[in-house]
């Protein structure tokens, strides 16, 4: 058992001015997508210039703000904007969602691809292998809240909380949301692959690990389980993903349609 040392979410404070761990993780997740995808913009078989990115990060971080946080609105929190219609704006209180995230960059990614003459398929399948990072300090934001925990628990690296030993699920879903996810699609996206493939890989492994990690994971006091004692909001969001993965994963096998991510050697 360990004990959990109760961090400071606040990491700067400046007169009245806060500066979050989980913002700054934020701030981490943009800025390593960023990179990472310059640097995947420099092989020379690569279609995507500097200048392609950098307006790429700008789209998806603003659909990362927006769909994150109205999508824990709409997910998780609509009984709190009933009680109070300025409650969406209050995100120094905190409330993201994952899924709501995932749809404004799909929508601001779609965006971008039709303002850049490219195929939008192809923006995804670049976009794919790059939120892994992200997603993994995001995890660790909400270890260092304090927030997300699992079920009460008996194994040994289960973590004292408020009197209680639980299973520290933020960190379960650091590894396979962030360390597992990243590695496999930053391998798998290396070389050339079929349009359509990278996404699904994408939508497939993060809709499998969320799934299983709920199984440990307590859901929102407000939500609790939606049915059969363990059926969550969150399994419910990410079967979906899982659908449409293997869907994406299925065209890209059937029909061999080159990436356009890539340009074509003669």
């Amino acid at each position: 058992m360990l004990q959990y040392p109760g961090f400071d979410p606040v990491a700067v404070q400046i007169g009245p001015v806060r500066v979050h761990w989980y913002g700054i993780m934020y701030l981490v997740g943009f800025l390593v997508a960023w990179g990472l995808g310059r640097l995947r913009a420099r092989s020379p078989r690569s279609s995507w210039r500097a200048a392609d990115v950098d307006d790429f990060v700008f789209f998806a971080m603003l659909g990362v703000i927006l769909g994150g946080r109205l999508g824990y609105v709409f997910f998780y929190g609509i009984g709190y904007w009933l009680q109070d219609p300025w409650y969406p704006l209050r995100i120094w209180e905190g409330g993201m969602s994952f899924h709501g995230g995932m749809l404004g960059v799909l929508v601001a990614i779609a965006i971008f691809a039709l303002r850049r003459g490219r195929h939008i398929a192809d923006v995804f399948d670049f976009a794919a292998p790059l939120p892994g990072i992200g997603l993994l300090a995001g995890r660790i934001g909400n270890f260092i809240n304090g927030e997300l925990w699992g079920k009460v628990t008996t194994v040994p690296w289960g973590f004292r909380v408020d009197g209680q030993v639980r299973h520290p699920t933020q960190l379960y879903e650091a590894a396979l949301e962030g360390v597992v996810l990243f590695s496999v699609l930053w391998w798998f996206t290396a070389r050339p692959r079929h349009r359509f493939a990278p996404s699904g890989l994408f939508l497939l492994l993060y809709g499998v690990a969320r799934v299983l990690v709920e199984f440990w994971r307590v859901p929102d006091a407000h939500i609790g389980y939606l049915a059969g004692g363990w059926l969550t909001m969150g399994q419910v969001l990410s079967v979906p993903m899982i659908v449409a993965g293997l869907l994406l994963l299925y065209v890209a096998r059937r029909r061999h349609e080159p990436s356009g991510n890539f340009v074509r050697v003669a």
